[in-house]
């Protein structure tokens, strides 16, 4: 299936360009994470146990609902745009009138770095979001997170920017899991990649 169809299938709108450059500087512009990517990646790759999945800037809801729909785990977005956080809003009403389960989608309106992670959030979603300072802090308050409630916690980069690798390789105790290359791209950073943090 192509994005329309997709979009079509899940009764969602998530297709479009971002209203603008973000507010904010450290944050990056809005795009949405081809279906054909995340089809692909699980295919290859498994989620952990009881899965808890968290979008870190999930624009229009796209992902988490994509999740919701194929997995049927709860699913959260963060969002810091007030008509992105209200477009994805107004797809989970879309997509749970036809679906039901609206208890295990939800979306947050905040900067990533102040969402409180949860001691059962376990999977969280990278589509180069924001630059690396802010994702050092979010990685380091998930650090903290796996410190107080140790669980297996799986970090999924798509288009991995070379700074996001670096840090986690050389920064992290996160190991790399597992890596797509996506099918009809030539550039190496078309690709998806895992990292993991086991518990003892």
């Amino acid at each position: 299936m192509n994005e329309q169809q997709f979009d079509k299938l899940l009764h969602i709108n998530t297709i479009g360009e971002q209203y603008g450059f973000p507010k904010l500087a450290h944050y990056h512009r809005y795009e949405p994470t081809p279906y054909a990517g995340l089809e692909q990646l699980f295919t290859q790759y498994d989620l952990p146990e009881n899965p808890v999945f968290i979008d870190m800037g999930c624009g229009k809801g796209r992902v988490p609902i994509y999740i919701h729909h194929k997995f049927h785990t709860p699913a959260i977005g963060i969002e810091m745009d007030a008509g992105f956080y209200a477009e994805a809003e107004h797809n989970k009403e879309s997509y749970c009138r036809k679906n039901g389960s609206q208890n295990a989608i939800s979306f947050v309106h905040t900067i990533a770095e102040n969402y409180k992670i949860q001691p059962c959030d376990n999977v969280f979603f990278f589509f180069n979001p924001f630059s690396i300072n802010i994702f050092r802090t979010v990685i380091h308050h998930i650090w903290e997170s796996f410190e107080q409630n140790m669980r297996d916690i799986h970090i999924i980069l798509y288009y991995p920017p070379y700074d996001y690798l670096q840090f986690l390789h050389h920064g992290t105790p996160f190991e790399l899991i597992h890596e797509v290359h996506l099918e009809n791209e030539t550039n190496i950073n078309e690709r998806l990649c895992v990292f993991s943090l086991k518990k003892a």
